[in-house]
């Protein structure tokens, strides 16, 4: 019960964070580079706080480990951020969860686990889900450039999440990859050009960075040790529900028969997953 709260509070932050790039970009007109840029910095503060605050040994920045997670934690930001200049927010969602999947399944595979057939049945549930909460409406065209940097994306925050199971220090090692995040992704800002930095959305990329990005990622990598990998991908799918819930509840956006059955869907494949054995 303790490993499944702390799943569940680290989904939340999640969507949470999905919620305020929507708002922060989408809202309150800021540009995605730029908000990924003062989000970045404001976790990476954050976490820095918390580990000079806490007795022990500081964490080594530079080592392997670090660098591959900053590297992941980096392509992702920028990913994420460049599809979401041309690319639905629904599809760019289903394209990020999706591939996340494809990559954590294979590599289960390629590392020789025995995945139960219940998780396979489980998470072809969850994703018929989200294909039905996500899909887009009509005859929305498919911008090439943003898909594929939603694709690069989703194959970035799958190694990062791959990385976090060998973690035995979650803060640390989450403090050191934002901070050798932040001047990777500052450049990238600088490359496309400064937009406008409305207060309003300056305060919603510091909240989101170091609340729902800086804590949530570090509640991430210390349930991950706990979790087999395909579970860590599953469990995932929820993310796009509960922002869609939220969405609902805050931001008093319609709810629909088909949002429910979207949402039954993914939770039913998720709940269908856990009850696998070996």
């Amino acid at each position: 019960m303790k490993l499944f709260a702390l799943v569940a509070l680290t989904m939340c932050a999640f969507a949470a964070n999905s919620i305020l790039n929507r708002i922060g970009v989408a809202l309150q007109g800021m540009e995605p580079m730029d908000f990924a840029t003062v989000r970045t910095g404001a976790g990476a503060a954050m976490l820095w706080v918390l580990v000079m605050m806490r007795k022990g040994p500081r964490p080594a920045v530079l080592s392997a480990k670090r660098i591959a997670g900053a590297a992941s934690l980096t392509v992702y930001m920028i990913g994420f951020s460049w599809a979401y200049i041309t690319l639905d927010a629904g599809l760019g969602a289903l394209i990020l969860f999706g591939v996340l999947q494809i990559v954590v399944f294979s590599w289960a595979v390629i590392e020789g686990g025995r995945i139960p057939l219940l998780r396979w049945i489980g998470a072809g549930i969850a994703l018929l889900g989200l294909c039905v909460l996500l899909w887009p409406s009509g005859d929305a065209k498919v911008p090439v450039g943003g898909a594929i940097s939603m694709t690069i994306a989703g194959a970035a925050w799958a190694v990062y999440t791959l990385l976090g199971r060998a973690e035995a220090d979650p803060l640390g090692a989450t403090a050191s990859n934002f901070l050798l995040c932040l001047p990777l992704v500052a450049l990238a800002m600088v490359w496309v050009g400064l937009g406008e930095m409305p207060a309003s959305g300056i305060v919603t990329a510091i909240i989101a960075g170091a609340l729902t990005s800086g804590l949530g990622y570090a509640l991430w990598y210390r349930a991950l040790p706990a979790l087999p990998t395909t579970v860590a991908g599953i469990a995932q799918l929820s993310v796009p529900v509960i922002a869609v819930a939220a969405g609902v509840v805050f931001l008093s956006e319609p709810l629909s028969l088909r949002l429910i059955v979207a949402g039954g869907l993914v939770l039913g494949g998720i709940a269908v997953s856990l009850t696998a054995r070996r």
